[in-house]
């Protein structure tokens, strides 16, 4: 990996799927993260390696019933956690996850001629993305950040192990103001891709939100993608 790698984003569509399509500054997922969008292509090389999936979705998968939420905003008492004052807005440039062995570079995403959203090139998916539109992490709001799970240009992507991450584990953002924006792991679910949790994503918060987004299932070989999404919510701590 060069010191400075290409930044270049490209077009999230193409043979693997649908893009994302943004109005303004509100992103309307049309089928989330559908193809590399998120993704990446199969593994050519260790085809028997699968990125782990959060609880919930592989009780799902083996048909056992499960009753989690998919995300819930309040502590284990039903009160609200007392709020963090945000930052002020600042680009991140790293991210950092002790859990599953994390710590990238951050590119930033914006929006494409056509209004779909960028996400970081196949060919360097050891790199996450900020889509900066939105908040920046530490800021209030939700800001977001996604990566690849895998690609066939590299195999394991910046997030192949995203599903392992549990409650209470640690997400770090630095960021160009040197001020680090610490976060502490709320849930982490899965969801189809035509169910994606789109307001919970990218809807408005009055808090210092991060969620961490890649594609996660079964992957399809025939459709050449992954049939679901990967969503970690997580809240500022001080």
């Amino acid at each position: 990996m060069s010191s400075r790698p290409d930044l270049t984003a490209r077009w999230a569509g193409g043979r693997h799927g649908y893009p994302w399509r943004a109005v303004g500054a509100v992103v309307v997922v049309l089928l989330a993260m559908v193809g590399s969008g998120l993704i990446g292509a199969s593994l050519k090389t260790a085809e028997s390696v699968r990125p782990p999936q959060p609880q919930p979705l592989a009780q799902a998968r083996a048909g056992t019933p499960t009753s989690a939420a998919p995300f819930e905003d309040a502590d284990l008492d039903g009160a609200d956690p007392p709020p963090v004052a945000g930052l002020p807005r600042s680009a991140p440039t790293t991210i950092s996850i002790p859990r599953i062995g994390v710590n990238a570079e951050i590119m930033r995403l914006g929006t494409n001629p056509d209004g779909t959203v960028q996400v970081p090139p196949l060919d360097q998916a050891w790199l996450a993305g900020w889509y900066e539109p939105g908040p920046s992490p530490g800021e209030v709001g939700n800001a977001v950040i996604v990566g690849h799970v895998d690609s066939a240009a590299i195999g394991p992507a910046v997030f192949f192990s995203l599903g392992a991450l549990q409650p209470g584990d640690t997400i770090t953002v630095n960021r160009e103001d040197g001020r680090p924006a610490n976060f502490r792991v709320d849930s982490v679910s899965a969801h189809p891709k035509n169910a994606f949790p789109t307001e919970q994503v990218y809807g408005p918060s009055d808090r210092p939100g991060l969620r961490v987004v890649t594609c996660g299932g079964q992957f399809d070989e025939v459709a050449r993608s992954y049939p679901d999404n990967v969503v970690v919510f997580a809240s500022l701590i001080e």
